[in-house]
């Protein structure tokens, strides 16, 4: 698919220079080309285009409009190849149409239910058999969604971008073949090519997976999902199924090893016990499915082992949400001899995400080794267009950037897990500080005690510099936005004790950790 730029979490990790990487020369010149560009100046190539950006998600758009605010004349491509069960989507890409977006409003409604019920500690009067309906929910989140889809076609008109809803493929390194839904082919050309094509959910290979949905189809499906099996630990399954539980219905996730793997393990075992416990999602580990049987009644059989023994269950959705893989295959840019991983088929670059053919960049999810974040894709999209067309050396920030999984207990990280701190800078050379607590919002429902949780890892051969936040609780998203400033001030623990929080709220505790790991005292909170 064209056009699919994600928020997609991944950690920060080191930045790796590929200095040594050599673009490859474009144009081959003949025999008696040669000769006479050496004795006259040739004149420029006329491109249709200064710029054609393959990809109308957050960072292609970002990309597109930047670059015609610098005067250049541009087109951005978007066509999104239906999923397996036949979802499309409009302009925006993955974030806005089957990611952040919808995904955060149905969060929100988990919420909702939860302070539906606490609201009755607080005085209000409260009917007994409140109901959600999925229908009205849905309804109104497409409704927003096609609004974004309709404005971004409107910015990209009023920013002078002409938007193309095709599929293209390239010919050579300034062409490219498209075709529209009607199947009208074109050729366009442009002297230089953004690919930000995004990624799609990663279907595993066995027998009965086309009566599985995925993450491009649970936000769109009419009907309410009933009993629900989720296949996969990432932050898309993780998320999932913490708002499918939240909404009320009976929700498995089915975990081949470990959680939310490249996150902090221990956060992610807290959020899996909260899951359990508090959202009564079940959890089937370790455990993989065997085979998927659409049975007569509708429903779907899982085929799975368990402790060595064969299981099937019936569920009436099952959900694959297995990992995502980047849409750089079936666009022609191997055939160019743009490298890619072999394993991940991502897109080898350098630090200014150009490719090793020398007019063909590429942002987001496509770009080997960096993170799958929205708005990284969104700064990169507008500083390679500022640098292309505007004189600036600015680069696209890699390095310990905040992002948040939206579970039902939510979870905001910046920087190291203490799992890659300790290989990175050694046991012996790491303080964790660590706490359990309690919001005070959660006191008078009488909400399970000290669920929630911070801590700060340190490296205590620069200072006690932190290089690792870890929050668990509410409104994860804008406490974890906050303390990321303090990490591009390479802030240490001494900052954050002369930081005066405000009481009371969650995020002054991550001002006043005194306990650390190494010194075996309990990190639970007593009073406030």
């Amino acid at each position: 698919m064209l056009g699919t730029t994600s928020r997609a979490c991944l950690f920060s990790s080191a930045f790796k220079s590929f200095s040594s990487f050599r673009p490859l020369a474009i144009v081959k010149r003949s025999h008696s080309q040669q000769q006479t560009a050496a004795t006259a100046t040739m004149p420029p190539v006329q491109y249709d285009y200064d710029l054609i950006v393959v990809g109308g998600g957050s960072g292609g758009m970002a990309c597109a409009k930047a670059a015609a605010g610098f005067g250049k004349k541009v087109a951005c491509l978007d066509f999104v190849k239906p999923s397996p069960q036949g979802t499309t989507w409009g302009l925006g890409g993955t974030c806005v149409n089957v990611g952040c977006i919808p995904k955060k409003l149905m969060h929100q409604a988990s919420i909702l239910g939860e302070s539906i019920k606490d609201s009755k500690d607080f005085g209000w009067k409260v009917p007994e058999d409140v109901q959600h309906d999925w229908t009205t929910m849905i309804d109104n989140i497409q409704d927003y969604v096609h609004s974004l889809n309709f404005g971004y076609k409107v910015a990209l008109r009023d920013k002078k971008v002409e938007y193309l809803n095709a599929y293209g493929t390239f010919v050579d390194a300034h062409t490219m073949k498209t075709v529209n839904k009607k199947g009208k082919e074109a050729t366009i050309t442009g002297e230089t090519f953004v690919i930000a094509t995004g990624g799609r959910p990663l279907v595993p290979d066995i027998p009965g997976k086309e009566h599985a949905i995925t993450s491009d189809d649970i936000f769109s499906i009419d009907k309410a999902p009933g009993k629900t099996l989720v296949i996969g630990a990432s932050y898309v399954a993780l998320e999932c199924a913490g708002f499918l539980g939240g909404l009320g219905y009976d929700t498995t996730v089915m975990v081949r090893s470990i959680l939310l793997r490249g996150f902090d393990q221990e956060c992610a075992e807290k959020i899996g016990t909260y899951m359990k416990e508090q959202k009564k999602v079940k959890f089937i580990r370790p455990s993989t499915p065997s085979k998927l049987v659409k049975k007569e009644n509708g429903k779907v059989e899982v085929h799975y082992t368990l402790e060595g023994k064969d299981v099937s269950e019936e569920y009436d959705t099952v959900m694959f949400a297995t990992g995502r893989y980047a849409c750089t295959s079936e666009i022609g840019i191997e055939e160019l001899g743009v490298k890619l991983d072999p394993r991940s088929k991502k897109i080898i670059h350098t630090e200014s995400e150009q490719t090793n053919v020398s007019n063909i960049y590429a942002i987001g999810d496509v770009l080997h080794g960096k993170l799958e974040l929205t708005p990284v894709a969104i700064q990169a999209g507008q500083r390679l267009a500022a640098r292309l067309y505007n004189n600036s050396t600015r680069l696209t920030n890699y390095i310990n950037v905040p992002t948040t999984v939206f579970t039902p207990l939510e979870y905001g990280a910046i920087g190291y897990s203490e799992e890659e701190a300790i290989k990175v800078f050694g046991e012996e050379n790491i303080e964790v500080y660590h706490l359990c607590f309690t919001p005070l919002e959660y006191t008078l429902p009488h909400r399970e005690e000290n669920t929630c949780f911070g801590k700060l890892i340190c490296n205590l051969k620069d200072s006690e510099r932190v290089v690792g936040f870890h929050y668990l609780g509410p409104n994860a998203g804008e406490v974890t936005q906050g303390f990321g400033m303090a990490f591009l001030l390479n802030a240490t623990k001494a900052n954050f004790d002369d930081l005066v929080g405000i009481h009371p709220t969650c995020a002054e505790m991550l001002t006043i950790l005194d306990i650390t790991k190494r010194s075996g005292e309990s990190p639970v909170s007593r009073g406030c």
